[in-house]
Parts: structure tokens; C-alpha cells; sequence
């Protein structure tokens, strides 16, 4: 119960804790936007990259345009507030739409778009990038299992020249919201890729040689 005898609070503290209120308030109804924005971007640029394994390409198109339109609403949403948006879910929801956009351009044959045609930050731009070239890995064990060995060979290219890329970029992870740890994990599935490769090279060409019999 409020004490009737309690002086008035100043109305000028007021005034300014009401500016303060208000503006917390706007972050709060931003990031309320925005969290679920984000969580459906990486969800279906998760089905886009997906898509593009499966050779669905017009469905993995459609599902990054729409990723892009939920984006585009979360980064609008944040405009105005970026203590909000550099709190990490927008980074996260971006190198996922870069990395969707890649797979689909590696795949294709495409060139890849730059940071500044899919309106990303530079950190988000770079880790995706490098999850993209992971993401190759699939798409290359599969052509493999196709007995596509010079497709397989092409996609163990792309993987390699993302990573030499990659690796010209050197400041901490502080800059980059953790690249190296991003490249460090490439660099592992690029090591197993080759090495699935490379079996398969020697295994096609003994079995040719088998086939071709005696000389």
C-alpha cells in the first residue's frame, strides 16, 4: 500500500527514466520479433541446403527466398537497436543464409554471391562461407557413390580454394566471431574428404585394371 505521506517522486527523474523505459521497451518488442524471425531462417535455409543434396533445386530456391524474406523482416526489426543486434541470433541467422546461398551457387556452378548482395555482416559472411564448403562434403560422398569421380574431384576443389580463401583472413576471434574454430573444422572434413577420394581413385583404377586384364 502506498504510503500517503511519500513525497511525490521529481518528475524531471521521472521523465527520464520514462525516455529509458520506453526505449527498453521498443528493444524488448524488437528482439520479440526477431527471435523467432531468426529461428525460421536457419530452419529452412537447414531444407534449402538439403534441397540442393537431393537435386530439388527449385524447392531449394524457394526456400531460401523465403528464408531471405524473414531475414530482411528480423534485420528492419533491429535497425533501430543494436545493442540487440549484435546480441548473436542475427550473426547466427545470417552465416546460415550465406552458407544456404552458397551450397546452392557451389552446387550449380554459380558464382558466389558477395557479403554485400546478400546484405550480411562480414563474420557471418565468412563463417558461412566455410560451412558451406563443409557442407560439400555430402554432396561430394554422393557423387562418389554415383561413381562421379571427376565431380567429386571438382567439389574437393571448391572445398580447397573456400579454406585458401579462408585462411588469408587472420585477426581474433573477437573480430570474427570465431572463424578460425570454423576453419579449424573445415580443414578436418576437407583431410576425410581427400582421403575418401583418394580410395575411391585407387579402388576405380584397380577395378580397371582388373577388367582390362593382362597387358
Amino acid at each position: 500500500m502506498t504510503d500517503p505521506a511519500a513525497p511525490a517522486p521529481d518528475a524531471a527523474l521521472l521523465s527520464n527514466v520514462e525516455a529509458v523505459r520506453a526505449s527498453l521497451a521498443a528493444a524488448n518488442d524488437a528482439r520479440e520479433v526477431a527471435l523467432p524471425g531468426c529461428r525460421a531462417v536457419i530452419r529452412l535455409c537447414g531444407s534449402s541446403i538439403k534441397a540442393v543434396h537431393r537435386l530439388q533445386a527449385d524447392r531449394a530456391a524457394g526456400l531460401v527466398a523465403d528464408a531471405e524474406s524473414e531475414l530482411r523482416a528480423v534485420q528492419a526489426a533491429l535497425a533501430d537497436h543494436p545493442e540487440i543486434e549484435h546480441a548473436g541470433f542475427l550473426h547466427d541467422a545470417e552465416k546460415e543464409f550465406v552458407e544456404a546461398c552458397a551450397v546452392r551457387a557451389f552446387v550449380d556452378g554459380d558464382a558466389v554471391p558477395t557479403a554485400e548482395d546478400l546484405r550480411v555482416g562480414g563474420p557471418a559472411y565468412l563463417r558461412g562461407l566455410a560451412e558451406a564448403a563443409s557442407e560439400l562434403r555430402r554432396h561430394l560422398l554422393d557423387r562418389l557413390r554415383e561413381g562421379d569421380v571427376a565431380r567429386a574431384e571438382e567439389l574437393l576443389g571448391l572445398m580447397d580454394d573456400t579454406y585458401d580463401a579462408l585462411s588469408t583472413v587472420d585477426f581474433p576471434d573477437a573480430v570474427t566471431h570465431g572463424l578460425r574454430r570454423t576453419l579449424d573444422a573445415l580443414r578436418a572434413v576437407l583431410e576425410r574428404s581427400r582421403g575418401d577420394l583418394t580410395s575411391a581413385v585407387l579402388q576405380l583404377r584397380l577395378q580397371r585394371s582388373i577388367e582390362s586384364g593382362p597387358s
